[in-house]
């Protein structure tokens, strides 16, 4: 399969689904099905430190265990932070989905961007028990609350560098 160009810059806002449903096109069940998938990863990831983390534990006399839940959390927005912010701008389930992060002027996002996206994603599933994903039901670009604070857009990788070009270039 030969490799698609990767996206160029756009200016401005991202372009409008309207205009170009190509890039949003299937956006929320993929986004879905990328996060359950990356959530086996951070598991596997997490069973494989689990013995070193439980080593630790026996001895510092059981006072390391209280500390597990947030070794995990730790895992999680590391392991997105890393993934969105590297040369993919995508977690390896956003790509086995063929999805991408973009920022909203069209950058590649950096990892510091990305762990704002990632801290902003698990603080709102942890305070609202996942009814804030709910926004993404309610606007063209299916964007999330997490999405719209930390100035990101998840669009179509594939389609998006086809796309994209001619919409640079228009501009």
């Amino acid at each position: 399969m030969p490799q698609l160009p990767a996206f160029t810059t756009w200016t401005g806002a991202p372009p409008d689904p309207l205009a170009h449903p190509d890039l949003y096109d299937g956006l929320l069940w993929r986004r879905v099905f990328a996060y359950l998938f990356d959530c086996i990863a951070m598991g596997m990831l997490i069973l494989a430190g689990w013995g070193s983390f439980l080593l630790l534990s026996i001895l510092s006399f059981g006072l390391l265990m209280p500390l597990l839940p947030f070794v995990a959390i730790m895992v999680a927005v590391g392991y997105h932070a890393l993934s969105v912010g590297s040369h993919h701008h995508a977690t390896p389930g956003m790509r086995l989905f063929d999805l991408e992060v973009r920022t909203w002027a069209g950058g590649q996002p950096d990892v510091w961007q990305a762990f704002l996206m990632a801290a902003l994603f698990y603080a709102s599933l942890a305070f609202t028990c996942s009814l804030i994903l709910l926004v993404a039901l309610f606007n063209d670009r299916r964007r999330t609350v997490h999405d719209y604070l930390s100035g990101v857009v998840v669009v179509r990788h594939a389609r998006g560098a086809r796309l994209i070009p001619r919409v640079a270039a228009a501009m």
